[in-house]
């Protein structure tokens, strides 16, 4: 077992690097959109398989696929979760002024949460440093444990966001939630295009 002090340097490394990453966006604008705790459970089960390839592997599988195309196809799928917004749940018979946390419901948002963050948490900057703490510390278990504490965390605090935003409207929160993932649409497109990394 690693000392206290290097479980809570792992847990606040990861937390911190999380926080303002498009990760963490995604998770609070569908949580915006669909039910927090499949949302959480979609993006924490996403987070969890990208910890056990980080310090299994040593990162060995994070530069397998090409950072332009992992960035490529988050792209996509961020453009295609900003349509399906727009589109809205047509199984839900809430109205435009109905309350957003009606719609979008279902347990297929716990496997749209999960396909988005798997794909967008690839090759990432928590999932790199994950990676190299566990070789630095050469102890995978615990800092897989401490790693996920800190997502699953970070993903919590993007639930409660994305609580706060189900108050609104449901035609402001699909709009928001539809910029917001074009954005980082956006984003991904520029750093496939050009192959730069870029802030989130």
């Amino acid at each position: 077992m690693l000392n206290p002090a290097a479980l809570a340097t792992v847990f606040g490394v990861i937390f911190l690097g999380e926080l303002p990453d498009k990760t963490m966006f995604a998770s609070l604008v569908l949580a915006a959109k669909g039910r927090a705790g499949l949302v959480w459970l979609g993006t924490a089960a996403a987070f969890a398989v990208h910890v056990v390839i980080a310090v299994t592997v040593g990162g060995l599988l994070i530069t397998l696929l090409p950072h332009r195309w992992v960035e490529g196809i988050a792209a996509a799928l961020f453009v295609g979760a900003a349509v399906f917004a727009l589109r809205g749940d047509h199984d839900d018979d809430a109205g435009e002024g109905e309350p957003a946390a009606r719609r979008f419901t279902g347990w297929r948002t716990v496997g749209t949460a999960f396909v988005v963050i798997f794909v967008a948490e690839w090759g990432d900057l928590t999932q790199i440093l994950t990676a190299n703490m566990a070789a630095k510390y050469a102890n995978a278990l615990w800092v897989g444990l401490a790693a996920t504490a800190a997502l699953w965390t970070a993903a919590t605090v993007a639930m409660i966001g994305g609580g706060l935003l189900r108050r609104l409207p449901v035609t402001i929160v699909r709009r928001s939630t539809a910029i917001v993932l074009l954005a980082l649409a956006g984003l991904a497109a520029y750093s496939a295009i050009t192959g730069h990394a870029t802030i989130i």
